[in-house]
């Protein structure tokens, strides 16, 4: 994911500063009131554990922040903007929500034997994912504790967000290059799964001079790391600001070729600052080995 403010021009990517919940950074945590993404696999297993993560809107990894659930049950991230969570008993949707905040996020908890007959394996996978945003992983035997599996992608170890026996999203380690890459996947002593994901960069080029009300701009994405075409999602979080003319969200293929891009066109409403986000939409499938 990119995102642009166009006061300054400032492109940073969703989860770049995810390491502050490591402590592998001087800067200080974000403030619990930042708090605007909810991760949650999107299956649970009754009676089981999941680890849910909680990011504020600079992609970070946010401590000390309550998560409601609509069944009744609260958590609160820990020192790593993370949050263990047993999954209820009785089977069915449950939401999500942090407190205090609009929107909320769906998870389905199934019965054990329903994961059990997912059996032990990684059912679907990205064809193309981001550098410097999440994935998600899905198929059976993951560890619900995100730090009891092991990710490696080009041998280089990756974070595990959030997670369940059913299913993962995981963050790709900074020092990746574009291109194929191999996905190594472990919990515990079990192995479940070795795979080829393309590994895409995004990079954004866009004017950042002030934008008149009315007054059109491109905003040009280029791609590294595949020449096929790949759909990217615009979307605006400054409404009061822009609008993207072709939508919102926006979504748009790229041109494929050695010059892989895609234009997204914004137009000027009022003074302010301009704020972007810009992404992959990912294609899953069964893993490629």
């Amino acid at each position: 994911m990119i995102r642009a403010r166009f006061s300054r021009l400032l492109i940073t990517c969703a989860l770049s500063l995810v390491a502050s919940g490591n402590a592998v950074t001087q800067e200080p945590p974000p403030s619990p009131a930042s708090a605007r993404i909810l991760l949650v696999p999107w299956r649970m297993v009754s009676g089981e554990r999941a680890t849910l993560a909680v990011l504020d809107v600079h992609g970070r990894l946010t401590p000390n922040v309550n998560v409601a659930f609509s069944n009744g049950d609260k958590i609160r991230t820990d020192k790593t903007g993370r949050a263990l969570y047993v999954a209820p008993l009785n089977a069915g949707v449950l939401f999500a929500s942090i407190s205090g905040r609009p929107g909320r996020v769906k998870t389905t908890v199934v019965p054990p034997e329903e994961s059990a007959a997912a059996g032990v394996e990684v059912a679907s996978a990205p064809r193309t994912a981001s550098l410097r945003d999440r994935f998600t992983l899905i198929g059976g035997g993951f560890c619900g504790d995100a730090d009891k599996n092991e990710v490696t992608i080009g041998g280089k170890s990756a974070l595990v967000l959030a997670s369940s026996p059913l299913a993962l999203q995981v963050l790709p380690p900074m020092d990746l290059d574009p291109g194929p890459a191999r996905v190594d996947l472990s919990c515990g002593k079990q192995s479940l799964g070795s795979f080829t994901v393309d590994f895409l960069s995004l990079e954004l080029d866009a004017d950042s001079s002030h934008l008149a009300p009315g007054q059109k701009r491109s905003m040009v994405v280029r791609v590294t790391g595949t020449s096929e075409r790949v759909s990217l999602e615009a979307r605006n979080l400054s409404t009061d600001v822009v609008q993207l003319t072709e939508g919102n969200p926006a979504k748009l293929l790229s041109s494929g070729g050695t010059e892989n891009v895609a234009k997204f066109e914004i137009v000027g409403r009022n003074k302010g600052k301009i704020l972007i986000s810009i992404r992959l939409v990912p294609q899953y499938t069964r893993p490629r080995s």
